[in-house]
């Protein structure tokens, strides 16, 4: 091998490659070298700016590994590819996001969340709701939805059965979902307040509005019309399930396939 031979091989061997593979705490994240080094001075870019590939951990798979919090990693991760973090709405873990922030050496980022930390502690000092909060400086997503003023907090869930069928001819059209009834679970007092004359209420006529019911449902069949509603009062859906099952019209199993299913959405404020 020639001089000029072992100078190329040292030289690949001490870079690192353009698509870099980690293992944090057991998530596996694939991304691009510049966006783990997109913050100057943080330990990321001290790693893979100042150190070759044979200095830092690797698991048995070659990837480069941090004995860190793999979830927590994610959003490590997005701040570093657009410098702007986006939570979800009812995220309950900053404290532990921000000390993740600081062991990855990234100030603004700290800062951002304990600005937000400060806020959440506020408001659940003064009593109010913390999916209530104005956009945290986290954030930038558009304003959420508030409630009005006196209009009760909880939860809705909405159900429904539906069914389609699927012929035998593969190439055939389907016919598509039919929603037979939309059930309507809640505080009583929370469904009339939502959905007013729209909740048939004939098979739970009598119950007072502080009991619970799994028995209203809607006097029309469209989901979204439903959605419409709770989001105009200032609900977000923050859960949803559904189970299928299938069945032959006939008994001869190349007979048209039957598909019904039950779905639920939960929603709060």
């Amino acid at each position: 091998m020639t001089l000029a031979d072992m100078c190329k091989v040292n030289t690949q061997s001490s870079t690192f490659p353009e698509i870099v593979e980690l293992n944090v705490g057991g998530q596996v994240y694939v991304t691009r070298l510049e966006t783990l080094t997109a913050v100057p001075n943080s330990l990321l870019w001290s790693k893979f700016t100042q150190s070759s590939p044979g200095d830092l951990p690797k698991d048995s798979k070659g990837r480069f590994f941090f004995d860190r919090d793999g979830f927590l990693f994610r959003y490590i991760l997005d701040y570093l590819r657009d410098s702007e973090l986006f939570l979800p709405e009812f995220f309950k873990e900053r404290r532990r996001l921000q000390k993740e922030a600081d062991f990855f050496q990234l100030p603004e980022l700290s800062r951002r969340l304990a600005a937000a930390s400060k806020e959440s502690s506020y408001a659940e000092d003064s009593g109010e709701p913390e999916e209530a909060e104005v956009t945290s400086p986290v954030t930038s997503s558009s304003d959420r939805t508030l409630r009005s003023p006196g209009a009760d907090a909880g939860y809705i869930t909405i159900g429904y059965r539906g069914s389609y069928t699927i012929g035998r001819d593969i190439q055939a059209d389907a016919k598509f979902r039919r929603v037979a009834r939309i059930t309507v679970c809640s505080k009583i007092s929370l469904a009339k307040e939502v959905f007013g004359e729209t909740l048939n209420e004939s098979r739970d006529p009598d119950r007072p509005p502080d009991k619970y019911t799994a028995r209203y449902y809607l006097k029309y069949n469209f989901l979204e019309q439903a959605f419409d509603r709770l989001a105009e009062v200032g609900f977000h859906m923050v859960a949803c399930n559904s189970t299928g099952t299938c069945s032959y019209s006939g008994n001869d199993p190349g007979e048209d396939k039957l598909w019904t299913s039950y779905t639920e959405y939960v929603f709060c404020r």
